[in-house]
């Protein structure tokens, strides 16, 4: 028997001032799939995705986590939301606090509170949380660093070390690839992609249609409305251009000659089985607003 989707949505509908946010989206996400979903500003990717992981609810429709529905219980959703890993673009990093106390965020949903509030007096899982930073290229040096200290790309990193640290089946980013440089950029993504393999799955926003090698299958989204659902391959082809073109119908495609070169050439960063994100951990924050 073929395992249940990791998610599903089923006519999705989220309202908004003036037109709906979402309409009457359906779609399902397969363990081992790697999903891209493009679409131009506004289109509702956000939106979607705070649908995906919870911490939006649709106004109509249903929303399916590995076959079941949100449990009506907080401990119950707080269990189901664990398994959903969130990378937002703005990384939602607290940098008051060290690196070590950022990467551990990512246990609270499994740890409960009282070691939760455990994690901000003591230096907890020195050992994990070294070895995540060596598989990212970042000196273990930083554990002790508050986050308001690092780079950019220091930072990107430690939101996908905290990632790591969580191990939820089902992984959803928000154009994590926004502001970063071709290779800073080219090595993030393969390092999502190469940890979405079953029974865990990605579902990726990009507003960048020239970065689709390494994905399965390919979502559109223009007003709310999913109006491309094709193999990632088939928008490589001839019909594909025009499929991409009509998507982003009185846009110009956005696209840097640079990143392909530099997927080409980047080193594929050690990874691991673990990923983890925010959406346990806060499950009543908003994600911030489409610009």
């Amino acid at each position: 028997m073929a395992a249940a989707p990791l998610l599903e949505l089923r006519q999705v509908m989220v309202t908004g001032r003036g037109a709906p946010r979402l309409e009457a989206v359906s779609l399902e996400i397969r363990p081992g799939e790697r999903v891209a979903l493009l679409g131009p500003s506004g289109a509702g990717k956000s939106t979607l995705l705070a649908v995906a992981n919870g911490l939006l609810p649709p106004s109509s429709g249903a929303v399916l986590w590995e076959g079941a529905a949100p449990a009506r219980s907080r401990r119950g959703r707080r269990r189901q939301q664990a398994r959903i890993g969130t990378l937002w673009q703005d990384l939602r990093l607290i940098e008051e606090l060290t690196v070590q106390q950022n990467l551990n965020a990512g246990r609270l949903a499994a740890w409960g509170w009282p070691r939760a509030l455990l994690n901000l007096l003591l230096p907890l899982e020195t050992a994990a949380n070294t070895a995540v930073l060596q598989r990212l290229d970042l000196d273990p040096a930083l554990l002790g660093q508050p986050v308001a200290a690092l780079s950019g790309g220091q930072r990107q990193r430690v939101a996908i070390g905290r990632l790591l640290r969580q191990n939820p089946t089902l992984l959803l980013a928000d154009e994590p690839l926004a502001s970063l440089d071709p290779r800073l950029a080219a090595s993030l993504l393969q390092l999502l992609l190469a940890e979405a393999t079953a029974p865990r799955a990605l579902l990726l926003s990009l507003h960048r249609p020239d970065l689709l090698a390494g994905f399965d299958r390919v979502l559109g989204l223009r007003d709310g409305r999913l109006v491309l659902d094709q193999p990632a391959a088939a928008l490589s082809e001839g019909s594909g251009a025009a499929l991409l073109a009509e998507l982003y119908r009185g846009e110009a495609l956005p696209g840097d000659e640079r990143l392909p070169e530099a997927l080409a050439r980047a080193e594929q960063p050690p990874v691991g089985p673990a990923l983890a994100g925010l959406a346990a951990l806060w499950p009543d924050e908003r994600p911030p607003a489409r610009p």
